[in-house]
């Protein structure tokens, strides 16, 4: 199961490269990052499929998960309005969604404090 992972880092060069460094030296796969913020701190977010690796990883390094969480992973075609017909979905379930990003396979992040509700609405159409 896909986790979202939060590590709260400076706003410096080179601080993407020493958590990329730290999964990757564990053999964890980074399927996506983006980073949030203006100021001196940051909030970075991953996507792994084992939290509990890249958590030890980051440790070891020195580097803190602040927050963690599963999240839902929709692979998707590249196409115009995509976003907009599953957060339809979403919406029409009266799922408030928190967290959204692309990740790499042209696939979608969501994140919602109604994890099976979010599941439930995302699930391909029969």
């Amino acid at each position: 199961m896909p986790f979202d992972l939060v590590i709260e880092i400076k706003n410096e060069a080179g601080a993407l490269a020493q958590v990329a460094a730290a999964i990757s030296d564990a053999g964890v796969n980074l399927a996506a990052a983006t980073c949030i913020g203006t100021a001196d701190r940051v909030e970075l977010h991953v996507l792994v499929p084992h939290a509990e690796a890249a958590r030890h990883a980051l440790s070891i390094s020195q580097l803190a998960v602040s927050r963690e969480r599963e999240v839902v992973v929709v692979e998707v075609e590249d196409r115009p309005g995509v976003l907009a017909d599953l957060t339809r979905k979403v919406a029409q379930a009266g799922i408030d969604l928190d967290l959204v990003y692309v990740a790499t396979r042209d696939r979608l992040v969501f994140g919602a404090a109604d994890l099976a509700g979010l599941k439930a609405a995302l699930e391909p159409s029969s």
